[in-house]
């Protein structure tokens, strides 16, 4: 199908369809609706190029939809029904907005003739979404989808990536009409110009402490390359924004961790000692910055050269001494190649912050836990394929996959910067789906595996395989932890009870198993893996190790109780 072709008269449903390939899209996440039927209806036709996933709730097939973004910078395509559906996927939109992930929310909308007279599961899309989304809008005219679903494939990937919504009035997608297509979409990027490069380079080169941090949205694979070649030559310390950490291969000598929820106090201390930061692609937002404290605005006291593809993130919290609006591709090819002749100066400090990463990452000692996830990660780490997918949900519990697990493409670390419970799982079986040949294991606790365990039904319909390892410590840990920070002793709304977790994944259809030991983690993977379904390996762990870093008894001492 090409551009501008002249075409008999089809439905408005056919033609977003028609659209949806001309665009390049392949894939889409549904719960079916009658308010979008002709699209239904049209999907039918080319099933044999467009494959549709019906998720078990609208929140799930909108966190499927944003992981396709994730893993292929291509929008993720999501398809609900009006009212209640657009409500419950708007989280996937929400996530989509803070991790600055391409998506499509398409949301089957009441008739034309019924608007602003509260019908039935009638909701104004515009008002609703309108904080959450980059555009929102409404196809009241059918001659104009095109028009419309061109602007939002450019909208969703150009500069900062984000969610757009569009509205589909039920009557509307019935009409027919004669209209062309539109042309394949490009995305709309900016670029580094040497000149830049020069500024960037000169003032990186004054530095006595250096410091580059990696984060953001669009990284391939060739800009994580390119990176590490320009860090590893230069001698510099990479550190990466939360749940960034694939952008550059933890193994490099470069590597120096993660600022997020479970980084370490020496990682702080040597951001307040570093004196010039170059910043590639992260916004610098409240959970990299330790609550806008490690760097201190407007103006921080190290010396910032702030780099990202939308230019009005530039300067909005940080006032840099060097900002430029530039793609994180085109950026990191063009440092590639850059000598600053720093390498004896900078040589021991970035081994230094290496040491001190390898030392926090390394196998911790024996805690007494029957159940040691630091120890059990360690343990199977050097085992996992290079492009296995990591998806990580909310809560403490992914401290340890953070702290003790190697990222690095072309495996991918999939995870929710916003902090949403009931992520993982939908987003693990939308990786193993897209990439049925790789490893993909979900991180998730007891009480977000029950926002949404559900969805591994689709795993098991579909083909996929995903391994769940849920960490069951019976409460809801990370809300646990403020509680007894802030109220030790006073237990209220957090505790959960306990649920044979293995039968309801074996009447999901998957492979499961309860394991209460360290050394039996890894035979039990080994099994996961070999069975060839979906699986979950329920993680008993003990409620007292609240983080990878504390117990509850270490909280109460530090409030005095």
């Amino acid at each position: 199908m090409t551009g501008n072709a002249t075409h008999k008269a089809r439905t408005a449903g056919k033609v977003l369809v028609d659209q949806l390939l001309v665009h390049g899209a392949d894939t889409a996440y549904c719960v079916p609706g009658e308010s979008y039927l002709e699209v239904l209806d049209a999907l039918h036709d080319v099933a044999d190029r467009f494959t549709l996933i019906n998720a078990r709730h609208e929140a799930g097939a909108a966190n499927m939809a944003e992981t396709y973004g994730k893993l292929t910078g291509r929008p993720g395509i999501a398809m609900v029904t009006r009212g209640p559906g657009a409500c419950h996927a708007c989280i996937g939109v929400h996530i989509a907005q803070q991790d600055s992930t391409p998506m499509i929310l398409l949301i089957g909308q009441v008739g034309r003739d019924m608007v602003d007279r509260e019908a039935f599961q009638e909701v104004d899309y515009r008002q609703m979404f309108g904080g959450l989304a980059k555009w929102v809008a409404q196809i009241d005219s059918p001659e104009r989808v095109p028009e419309y679903m061109a602007r939002a494939f450019r909208v969703a990937t150009s500069g900062r990536p984000g969610p757009v919504v569009l509205a589909l009035p039920e009557d509307m997608l019935t009409t027919e009409v004669s209209v062309a297509d539109a042309r394949p979409y490009k995305a709309t990027r900016a670029g580094i110009t040497p000149e830049q490069i020069t500024e960037i380079s000169a003032l990186l080169a004054t530095a006595e402490r250096p410091l580059l941090l990696l984060g953001g949205s669009g990284w391939t694979d060739a800009a994580a390359r390119n990176i590490r070649r320009f860090a590893e030559s230069n001698k510099l310390p990479v550190t990466t924004s939360f749940r960034r950490q694939d952008s550059i291969d933890n193994r490099s000598d470069s590597y120096v961790g993660e600022f997020g929820t479970a980084t370490a106090a020496a990682l702080h201390k040597r951001l307040a000692e570093a004196d010039v930061v170059l910043v590639l692609g992260a916004r610098l937002g409240e959970m990299t910055t330790k609550g806008y404290t490690n760097i201190s605005p407007p103006e921080p006291q190290q010396k910032l050269i702030h780099i990202h593809p939308e230019a009005d993130e530039i300067g909005r919290v940080y006032g840099p001494d060097l900002g430029f609006a530039a793609d994180t591709d085109a950026a990191a090819d063009a440092l590639a190649g850059v000598d600053l002749a720093r390498q004896n100066k900078w040589g021991d400090w970035c081994a230094t912050l290496r040491g001190e990463y390898v030392a926090d990452s390394a196998r911790p000692a024996d805690g007494g836990w029957a159940l040691d996830m630091g120890q059990a990660l360690c343990d199977v780490r050097e085992d996992l394929p290079t492009d296995t997918i990591i998806t990580l949900d909310a809560g403490n519990h992914t401290g340890w996959a953070q702290r003790f697990l190697r990222f690095g493409r072309p495996g991918r670390e999939i995870g929710s910067t916003c902090g949403s419970m009931g992520y993982s799982v939908p987003a693990a079986v939308a990786a193993s789906l897209r990439h049925p040949g790789r490893l993909v294991l979900s991180m998730v606790g007891d009480g977000g595996f029950m926002m949404s365990g559900q969805e591994l039904t689709v795993a098991a319909q579909y083909g996929g395989t995903p391994i769940v390892l849920l960490f069951n410590n019976g409460m809801y840990g990370t809300i646990r932890m403020h509680q007894e920070r802030d109220h030790p002793s006073r237990v209220s709304g957090t505790t959960l009870k306990t649920h044979d977790f293995v039968r309801m994944a074996e009447g999901y259809g998957c492979y499961a198993e309860r394991v209460t030991k360290t050394a039996d983690f890894a035979p039990a993977l080994e099994r996961a893996r070999a069975s060839g379904k979906p699986a979950v390996l329920e993680l008993v762990t003990d409620p007292e190790q609240i983080t990878s870093r504390t117990t509850i008894t270490k909280l109460r001492a530090a409030a005095g109780k």
